[in-house]
C-alpha cells in the first residue's frame, strides 16, 4: 500500500532538539550550584520529556516537592532560548524538498505543549510548509493514545492507513500502531542503547533519516 503522507514526533525524528534541551538544564544546574550534566548523558532522555530531564538533573540533589518548581524554570528558560542550537537532522533538507515535489503533505504529532511547539518551528522556518501541527496540548489525549495522530490525519483528509508515523519513542509507535498508520524507529533519535526496538513492534527502522525516501520509494 502506498503511502501518501507521512507525520513526525518532534524531539529526536525531526528536529535535533537535545543541544538546547541541555543546555537549559545545565543552566539551572548553574543556578542551584550544581554541576552540568554532558550532553550525551541528557541526548537519550530528551523524548520523554521536561519532568523527564528534570528529575535526570534533580532527582540526586532536590526534594521530590521542589522538582515542579525546578521544571518550570528549566522549560521557561529553554522556551527563551528555543532554537539556539536545534535543526532539522541531517537529510531532513532533502526529504521535506521531496516531499514536495511529489505533492506528500507531512506533519508533526509531539507530545511537547503548544507553548513550545509553535515558536520552535516558527523559528526553524517550518510552520508553513507542514499539513498539520498536533501538540501535546491540541487534543484532549496524549501518545501513547491514537487521538493525536487520527486528528492529525483527519485535519490532512487522510485515511489513517495511508499514513506513515515516524518516531523515537515506545509511546509513538503504539499510538501510531492503534491509529493503524504504518509505524517507523527513528534509531538516530534519542533512544537508549540497550533499547529492545524489536519489542517496539515497529513496521520499521532507519538508522538514518534520508532511508524514509527508500522506504516511500521516492
Amino acid at each position: 500500500m502506498r503511502i501518501k503522507s507521512v507525520l513526525f514526533d518532534l524531539d529526536g525524528t525531526l528536529i535535533d532538539t537535545a543541544p538546547d534541551m541541555a543546555a537549559a538544564l545545565n543552566h539551572i544546574l548553574e543556578q542551584e550550584s550544581l554541576e552540568p550534566l554532558p550532553l550525551e548523558q541528557i541526548r537519550p532522555h530528551v523524548s520523554r520529556g521536561g519532568l523527564a530531564l528534570t528529575k535526570l538533573a534533580f532527582d540526586a540533589h532536590r526534594d521530590a516537592d521542589e522538582i515542579e518548581s525546578l521544571r518550570l524554570r528549566f522549560l521557561d528558560y529553554y522556551r527563551q532560548n528555543i532554537a539556539r542550537h536545534s535543526r532539522l537532522f541531517e537529510g531532513f533538507e532533502e526529504i521535506l524538498q521531496r516531499f514536495h515535489l511529489h505533492d506528500m503533505p507531512w506533519g508533526v504529532v509531539t507530545n511537547k505543549p503548544g507553548w513550545l511547539t509553535d515558536p520552535l518551528m516558527l523559528e526553524l522556518g517550518l510552520n508553513t510548509s507542514c499539513a498539520v501541527i498536533i501538540s501535546g496540548d491540541t487534543t484532549a489525549q496524549k501518545k501513547p493514545h491514537p487521538l493525536p495522530l487520527l486528528t492529525a490525519a483527519e485535519a490532512m483528509e487522510m485515511d489513517p492507513q495511508d499514513c506513515m508515523y515516524v518516531g523515537d519513542d515506545p509511546r509513538d509507535i503504539v499510538a501510531g500502531n492503534a491509529a493503524n498508520m504504518t509505524t517507523v524507529i527513528a534509531r538516530y533519535g534519542y533512544i537508549l542503547d540497550d533499547s529492545d526496538l524489536d519489542s517496539w513492534q515497529a513496521d520499521d527502522i532507519i538508522e538514518y533519516p534520508r532511508q524514509l525516501l527508500e522506504l516511500l520509494d521516492i
